[in-house]
């Protein structure tokens, strides 16, 4: 893991600047383990793990006046003095508008401004410390820091209602350690804090002016070509030496079997749209973005496209077809992984404590096998589903906009997939509700679901649309949650709905899709700590900000059409002279994915039955154990349960106990009882009430 952390106190102290750190037990300094210090006291910051020299960059206006920026920044020195100049006077967009992903850190005088990011996967957290305010990019040495107990109230929403902000509010698993939401930056005055929203707010009294439809493609191809140039623009990265030969093995087999990724620059190439737009920009831009030329891979500079060939599930034939007519590209040198039942999803479930829990820790060990196999710097098209497809609450949207038209494709497509003559009808039945349905309703709706346990949804893609339709849904695991868990995110959304009487400031699809692509970028953050590779990069280009933002400025009539995902990347490739696309490129697949995690439910039913013989969220009082292993057994049976809401428990669970067995914190000056959750989960009732109390959501 990477992080950056730091901290704003009260009262500044004389110590000098290339010393930093209050003082600990036994007088020793306290400071972050491994940690390289960016700038001193009286509000020192730190850079935390295996940063590479070109992620990080402070530049300096003078000794009180200075900006980080840690990740890929496209912006130069000069740029970079320039934003440090306009934010001290308050402005803060401009911070989070040069090309790539990264979090900038701006510190005028006593004024800490910490930026996070629009998607989501370059979070910031906050939590009180020494009458001051400590923050990271990690919430786990925050609640290291401060001994903070789990937050219930939190696990239990995060099982609940995982894309209802209402529920989640901007607490962590942490209790006392707070989130700033995506697209607010956290400012710090001599201790005191304050979170500002630097993106400008639509108003929802005049729709707003049409947007020309080729513009805003035009738009996000120029940010996905900027998104990709920053990262081949960086310095290349040779992940370290070879210890020498192994009998029977080659250079590239070394390198996998010990964990190491090929030197330079490749993608994903799954025959999907994302990953294939990726990894034909990457090949296409002047300069070279492949591999480096005598570093065992004989590619010279093409780029390294893998491709995962799962050979335990079919269903993606015509994707692998796809992958390896794309790869036929002279500039791409082509590489197919295998899997077997080994990599199928719950098959191997060790694996390294991430800071936050997620879905992904079940599949972990299947995307490590297929990164093993890439570059020091791997591009992927995580997000691009989220950031360009038209969630179904946008055609409430168009019609609160008055584009009724509009609906006419979208509702074709769905009356073909389900045969029914009935589906217009009651599809735009559900949007016109959802268009005259308040915010608040909306919440007060899923707690009396909740309340009620009420989770039966409509089956096929037009249940799924007609469910998805609403302000807020339960998630996939509420149905095995304990009624004191519903009943405690049930107040929670009712308070919630108390205090957002005048909504969110969104239209209601606008709104569900920037809460899933929130739930999506935290995820993906989880996956990138499960499954790293030393020495690796992971890029996501769709969700750096300037991608974020031109994606968000297409036309809501664009959007929704079917197909209209593949239609805007098959433009962008188009814009940057590719052409020559297989047939069928850009067909969605789900079935797949869908398959592996079932037979991999199936193969690991025993193992996760006895994960769930003595479970710690039992001792959290959010499930009961024998009500979670019987859906396992069910699912495993075949049948037809939410595989999604199993590995949200199963995730969690895995989560709670990797957490309780570490050892050490992430502190120096600390004894090592100083770290999160020191007194484990004592099984006890009202846990759930005790991490609600107005206290904790201050």
């Amino acid at each position: 893991m990477r992080w950056l952390v730091g901290w704003s106190s009260t009262a500044a102290r004389a110590l000098g600047a290339e010393t930093a750190g209050a003082t600990g037990y036994d007088g020793e300094t306290l400071r972050p383990v491994g940690s390289h210090l960016l700038w001193g006291d009286p509000d020192p910051l730190w850079a935390v793990g295996d940063w590479r020299p070109d992620e990080v960059r402070v530049v300096h206006a003078d000794a009180q006046n200075r900006i980080a920026v840690l990740g890929i920044c496209g912006a130069s020195d000069e740029e970079l003095r320039r934003g440090l100049f306009t934010a001290r006077g308050g402005a803060l967009r401009h911070l989070t508008a040069w090309p790539g992903s990264y979090t900038a850190v701006v510190q005028a005088g006593r004024r800490i401004t910490v930026c996070g990011d629009l998607a989501g996967a370059r979070p910031v957290f906050h939590a009180p410390w020494e009458g001051g305010t400590a923050y990271a990019t990690a919430a786990l040495p925050l609640a290291d820091l401060t001994e903070a107990n789990l937050d219930f109230g939190h696990l239990a929403a995060l099982l609940a209602a995982p894309e209802v902000p209402a529920a989640l509010r901007d607490t962590t698993p942490y209790e006392g350690v707070r989130r700033v939401a995506p697209g607010h930056a956290l400012v710090l005055r001599a201790g005191a804090r304050e979170i500002a929203g630097y993106e400008p707010v639509a108003s929802l009294a005049v729709a707003a002016p049409p947007a020309d439809p080729d513009r805003a493609v035009d738009a996000v191809r120029d940010a996905l070509v900027e998104a990709v140039r920053v990262r081949l623009a960086a310095p290349r990265h040779v992940p370290g030496l070879d210890p020498g030969p192994v009998p029977g093995m080659g250079p590239a087999e070394r390198r996998a079997a010990r964990g190491m990724p090929v030197p330079g620059i490749g993608a994903d190439l799954s025959g999907g749209p994302a990953s294939g737009t990726l990894a034909l920009l990457a090949a296409g831009l002047p300069g070279r973005p492949g591999t480096l030329l005598g570093h065992g891979t004989g590619a010279g500079e093409r780029l390294l496209a893998v491709t995962f060939n799962d050979l335990a599930v079919g269903g993606r034939e015509a994707e692998l077809e796809r992958a390896g007519a794309l790869a036929a590209n002279p500039r791409l040198h082509h590489v197919v992984v295998t899997g077997a039942e080994d990599t199928l999803p719950y098959a191997d479930l060790d694996g390294p404590l991430t800071d936050e829990p997620g879905p992904s820790l079940v599949t972990a060990a299947r995307h490590r096998t297929r990164l093993a196999a890439g570059s020091a710097d791997h591009f992927t098209g995580h997000g691009a589903r989220q950031v360009l497809d038209a969630h179904p609450a946008r055609l409430a949207d168009l019609l609160l906009d008055r584009q009724r038209r509009h609906l006419v494709r979208p509702v074709a497509a769905l009356t073909r997939a389900d045969g029914s003559v009935l589906v217009p009808a009651r599809v735009y039945g559900a949007a016109r509700r959802l268009s005259r349905t308040p915010y608040r309703t909306g919440l007060e709706a899923l707690a009396e679901r909740l309340m009620r346990r009420r989770f039966d949804e409509p089956k096929g893609a037009v249940g799924a649309s007609l469910a998805a339709l609403t302000w807020a849904r339960p998630g996939p695991a509420a149905r095995w949650l304990t009624g004191e868990a519903l009943a405690e995110v049930s107040v929670l959304l009712q308070t919630g709905a108390d205090r957002a009487a005048g909504g969110p400031g969104q239209r209601p699809g606008e709104f569900r899709a920037r809460t899933v692509l929130a739930r999506q970028a935290a995820d993906l953050r989880v996956l990138e700590q499960a499954a790293e590779v030393r020495s690796q990069r992971l890029h996501a280009p769709f969700l750096d900000n300037q991608v974020v933002r031109a994606c968000r400025d297409l036309p809501e009539a664009l959007r929704v059409k079917p197909g209209a995902r593949s239609a805007v990347l098959r433009t962008v490739l188009e814009g940057a002279g590719v052409t020559d696309l297989p047939p069928g490129w850009g067909t969605p697949s789900h079935a797949s994915s869908a398959a592996a995690a079932r037979t991999g439910l199936r193969l690991a039913a025993d193992s996760l039955v006895d994960l769930f013989d003595t479970p710690l969220l039992a001792d959290a009082g959010l499930v009961e154990a024998r009500v979670v292993r019987k859906a396992l057994r069910e699912a495993a049976a075949g049948e037809p349960l939410p595989l999604d809401g199993l590995a949200d428990l199963v995730s969690l669970e895995l989560w709670l106990r990797r957490l309780l067995a570490r050892r050490g914190t992430c502190w120096t000056g600390t004894p090592a009882r100083a770290r999160a959750v020191p007194a484990g989960i004592a099984p006890q009732r009202g846990a759930l009430r005790a991490g609600a109390t107005p206290s904790n959501r201050s």
